[in-house]
């Protein structure tokens, strides 16, 4: 049998010594917190609008949350939904779920009642934990056809008293009957219990990936493949001792809840929260926390960037800056880079693998392959192996584009109460991702595009992310998402969705020809429609799924 190129790991050259160590993930963050507050008990943790937490304050306050659940009859492996925004809700409501020996399962906020339904069922939730104002509109009813029967509620008032419009602009519900307020148990005092710290190979969360076909399927990420994501981010940023980090990222998406709240708390740093993204508010957080780090999808830099009010100041604390959860153009990086000074550093990952796989070392630069003009993701860890193979899945030669396989400590087990898929996806422990990349010879991983996404347009193959990555290239353009279409003669056809920078113009055919002239006759969109905004998921990623709907003129 022929030895495997790329278990020889030439990406190692490119990663300094401190990025070589090797990392044993022998415990969880409910430890790492423990060791946080002995270290530095008063440092803030938590810094929501004017409200801090410190260190030993959320230590005791999610303890309050683990004895009351475990109170309620919440037992060791039962599963607790959360279902929050950025707030201190969210991290007590972790924090204490885990203390009581649960495991988390965090849920989109912006899923409608049917997508919550089949989480709580699937995963057979004991306890929710949301807030009050969803409780009210539609998770009493979602939650009475599920197993849960232990509710809290938060207010995310709570914690902070500037109570910005902008993000917080709601008022507070009289305290549900059928529900317990989170705050108020959260200071009640309640110790947790003290059998069920978790193990490193506990199911830490059940994270539902968003589903392209079907319902999502639950990945279960275990404490270990959190705290060796979170040890190696600490490891290999090289932030300044107690880094501040900004949580642009949901801290409910695996890259809020890896690379933010625990890659923060195991760093023991400080964790800056402004409930959701509005660019305003993001940008007045940066001037008041001057965080060192932050990472989110390469739509949050555009809208950032497009602000009225944004300064060079503004991201001038920032030691790095990290992309991942959505394509990152090249010429985004370069237009960010020139407009506000620092470098946006490419990652790459999936739920399955716990966040990031890949990434871009903070002492080097991404490559932009000379061919594709696709810029790489970065490079894998030392403890991980990244493979390419084709479709009979033999490994294919260094430059050559295949399927993305990933084995690691990051790696999660498998799907929650899924047998077959976890069979398919996972074969012998590996990640088979789906996704279409190659790696040079150095070991920089570009990713292409997901086999799904492909185009074939007369028998040649059309990757929308090379379309788009031209078409960020032109000055009107904020937002680029191409799709295939069906066309009665070539099969399908290439078609752009495009918005426009704020006070820009410019029209389909002029956004067309631009793509002719930069482009394959085979791979320019024959059809361009510009919008005021492209959809998203709630972590920033633009939908192709929606826009290839038949509401956009699509399937």
């Amino acid at each position: 049998m022929t030895a495997s190129r790329y278990a020889a790991k030439p990406w190692l050259a490119l990663l300094d010594e401190t990025q070589r160590a090797p990392v044993d993930p022998a415990d969880s963050l409910v430890h790492a917190l423990r060791r946080a507050v002995a270290e530095a008990p008063e440092r803030t943790l938590l810094a929501y609008f004017d409200g801090r937490l410190g260190y030993r304050e959320v230590d005791e306050l999610s303890d309050s949350v683990a004895g009351h659940l475990a109170a309620r009859g919440l037992e060791r492996g039962d599963r607790v939904a959360v279902l929050l925004q950025n707030s201190p809700h969210f991290v007590l409501a972790v924090l204490g779920a885990w203390k009581a020996g649960a495991t988390v399962v965090p849920v989109n906020p912006m899923y409608k009642s049917g997508e919550v339904a089949h989480v709580l069922r699937d995963a057979e939730v004991t306890a929710l934990v949301c807030a009050d104002r969803a409780w009210e509109a539609y998770l009493r009813d979602t939650a009475a056809d599920s197993p849960v029967r232990i509710v809290l509620t938060g207010c995310e008032l709570d914690f902070q008293t500037r109570g910005d419009t902008r993000v917080l602009g709601f008022e507070r519900l009289p305290q549900a009957p059928d529900a317990d307020d989170l705050t108020a148990v959260a200071r009640a005092g309640h110790r947790a219990p003290e059998d069920r710290v978790p193990a490193a190979s506990d199911i830490a969360l059940i994270s539902y990936t968003s589903g392209t076909s079907g319902h999502p399927k639950g990945a279960t990420n275990t404490h270990a493949n959190i705290m060796f994501n979170a040890e190696r981010q600490r490891t290999g940023l090289h932030l300044p001792e107690a880094p501040v980090y900004y949580a642009l990222a949901p801290l409910f998406h695996i890259t809020g809840m890896v690379c933010q709240l625990a890659a923060c708390l195991n760093s023991v740093g400080t964790l800056a929260l402004t409930y959701r993204f509005e660019a305003g508010v993001v940008l007045e957080a940066f001037a008041e926390h001057r965080p060192h780090y932050t990472v989110g999808p390469s739509t949050a830099f555009m809208a950032l960037a497009a602000h009225p009010d944004v300064t060079r100041d503004h991201f001038s604390s920032f030691a790095v800056i990290s992309s991942g959860g959505a394509p990152l153009p090249p010429a985004l990086v370069e237009r960010f880079r020139a407009g506000f000074g620092p470098y946006i550093r490419n990652g790459y990952g999936l739920t399955e693998c716990t966040a990031p796989c890949a990434s871009v070392p903070p002492h080097l630069e991404a490559p932009v392959d000379p061919v594709s003009g696709t810029l790489a993701v970065g490079v894998p860890g030392p403890d991980t192996v990244v493979r390419i193979v084709d479709e009979q899945g033999a490994e294919v030669p260094f430059g050559e584009q295949g399927e993305i396989l990933v084995r690691g400590p990051q790696v999660v087990p498998g799907y929650w109460g899924r047998p077959d898929a976890t069979a398919e996806t996972f074969p012998d422990g590996e990640l088979h991702t789906g996704d279409i990349g190659f790696m040079d010879e150095r070991g920089w991983l570009y990713v292409v595009d997901r086999k799904k996404d492909m185009i074939n347009a007369s028998g040649f193959k059309v990757w929308p992310r090379e379309v788009e990555d031209v078409l960020y290239t032109h000055p009107a353009v904020r937002e680029a998402a191409v799709v295939g279409v069906p066309d009665g003669y070539r099969g399908e056809t290439v078609k752009a969705y495009i918005s426009l920078r704020p006070g820009a113009e410019a029209d389909p055919d002029e956004l067309a020809v631009y793509c002719k002239e930069r482009l394959a006759a085979y791979k320019y969109p024959r059809l361009v429609e510009i919008l005021p905004d492209l959809p998203k998921t709630a972590s920033g990623k633009i939908l192709r799924r929606e826009l290839r709907s038949p509401a956009h003129g699509g399937q």
